[in-house]
């Protein structure tokens, strides 16, 4: 008997669908991660206009920089013959392979005396709006002059530095290529402008630098969170510029009495008053190297400094973390020394004429 029709009919309709290909399932895409947040510390470019790079050199109208005039300069800050007793030159005190200082609370000089006051250093120190602890100099040039002719320090006098060059046949050769246009060309003035010349181009740019030219990377976190700490405490009312100091007098011992009043810094010079414990902001470019620090020398580590700032220009007490935050960021300040620039040079030799070293 004959297989009913509708049951070749199903079993087609079965074999047909299971040639038939199984649907595709839809890929699902997996979402994307989302992008990490920036961690970074941004630094507002308005607490950076407090500042600013330093330049190439510290240019002046009145002592225009020459190769010759520089290269006598750079002598000239070595030479110990300028002293009375041939044994105290520029480079004695402002030690320029140490950050151009000597690391003592106060400097020797003639006869082993002592100096009153540290001795800052001259790197970058040309760009200040004067010079010396109390600014009895407004230029390095007029600086120059000081040590030279103090008796505590070099002990000497205009007339015989004058006679110590003109006695060295090098140096006259030498003052004559630096002021081809002086009809005298050694006199105390011009020993003056070379010294200064030279000083123009003791610049020591940092990271810090490259920062502030854009760099952001220059700065690791923490360099960027001292630096926001630094201004946070209030230090740029007095410590700003591209020196970061050095543009203006200020009272040591604004909010609490200094400890030593022995000094009373300006008015020892202006002989008033209201002058008492002003002194010049000193410069924090190279800090970390220039220990003793203000002009008594009494704070002795870069974290006491900062410490002894805080209490009496600031009246507040920082925390062992705000001092460290604050020291990380101030390291940034430091700048390769130029060693090209600043090694000793050979010294023209002395004649027969040539003052004799006085021990007196």
């Amino acid at each position: 008997m004959p297989r009913p029709l509708v049951s070749l009919v199903a079993v087609a309709a079965l074999l047909a669908a299971c040639k038939e290909e199984a649907p595709v399932k839809p890929k699902v895409t997996p979402a994307a991660a989302p992008a990490p947040t920036a961690t970074g510390i941004l630094v507002d470019s308005a607490k950076l206009e407090m500042f600013g790079p330093l330049p190439k050199a510290m240019e002046s109208k009145a002592n225009p920089l020459t190769p010759e005039k520089i290269s006598l300069g750079r002598m000239l800050y070595f030479d110990a013959r300028l002293s009375k007793n041939h044994d105290v030159s520029c480079n004695s005190c402002h030690d320029l392979a140490k950050y151009g200082v000597d690391g003592k609370d106060v400097s020797d000089g003639h006869r082993k005396q002592k100096g009153s006051r540290n001795s800052p250093t001259v790197y970058d120190a040309a760009a200040q709006f004067v010079q010396f602890w109390d600014g009895r100099a407004e230029t390095v040039e007029e600086q120059a002059k000081g040590p030279v002719t103090n008796p505590v320090e070099m002990a000497s006098t205009p007339e015989r530095t004058v006679a110590t060059l003109e006695s060295i046949p090098g140096y006259v050769e030498a003052f004559k290529k630096a002021f081809p246009d002086d009809e005298k060309p050694i006199t105390f003035d011009n020993f003056a402008k070379a010294v200064g010349a030279f000083e123009r181009k003791l610049v020591t740019p940092s990271k810090w630098d490259d920062f502030l030219e854009g760099k952001k990377t220059a700065l690791s976190e923490d360099e960027k969170k001292g630096f926001l700490k630094f201004v946070e405490v209030g230090c740029p009312t007095c410590h700003l510029g591209p020196l970061v100091g050095g543009t203006m007098y200020q009272k040591v011992g604004k909010e609490k009495p200094w400890p030593n009043q022995k000094d009373k810094g300006r008015s020892a010079i202006t002989k008033s008053p209201s002058d008492d414990m002003m002194f010049k902001t000193p410069i924090l470019r190279n800090v970390d190297q220039t220990a003793p620090y203000f002009h008594d020398a009494s704070a002795k580590t870069l974290e006491d400094a900062v410490k002894q700032m805080a209490t009496y220009q600031l009246a507040k007490e920082l925390s062992e973390d705000d001092v460290k935050s604050i020291v990380t960021w101030l390291r940034t300040l430091t700048g390769p020394i130029p060693a090209d620039y600043v090694k000793a040079p050979t010294l023209p030799e002395s004649s027969p004429k040539t003052p004799k070293p006085d021990p007196k």
